[in-house]
């Protein structure tokens, strides 16, 4: 198997920044996995911050669910702030990621292009 398509694979597919720690960019690669891994756990907690309340107000209700009453916990949950919050997280794992795949191929490619 060719180094680009390992990198590829290790950075699309399991962890962005994976790929570079294969090929020792070491720098690289934890600068991905550390912006990738934050991200994705402040995206985590805004979603279970907004879940305790909707949980909450079903449990005061009795316990039963009407999805009615779920629809309106959500959107008054919802606020506009946290949504642009998540989706500028959400816009920064996406792009992590691209980069992360585009800069292991690159790696990768030179690599196999020295080894012929």
């Amino acid at each position: 198997m060719k180094n680009s398509l390992k990198g590829v694979l290790l950075s699309g597919l399991v962890l962005p920044g994976l790929g570079q720690v294969f090929f020792r960019h070491y720098l690289r690669g934890i600068a991905l996995m550390f912006v990738t891994c934050a991200s994705l756990s402040v995206m985590a907690a805004l979603i279970v911050a907004k879940a305790l309340p909707v949980l909450e107000k079903i449990a005061a209700g009795g316990g039963e669910i009407d999805i009615n009453m779920i629809s309106t916990a959500v959107n008054q949950a919802a606020t506009a702030s946290d949504s642009l919050l998540f989706n500028g997280l959400l816009l920064l794992v996406l792009i992590s990621w691209i980069l992360a795949v585009v800069d292991a191929y690159r790696i990768g490619r030179k690599m196999d292009l020295s080894a012929t």
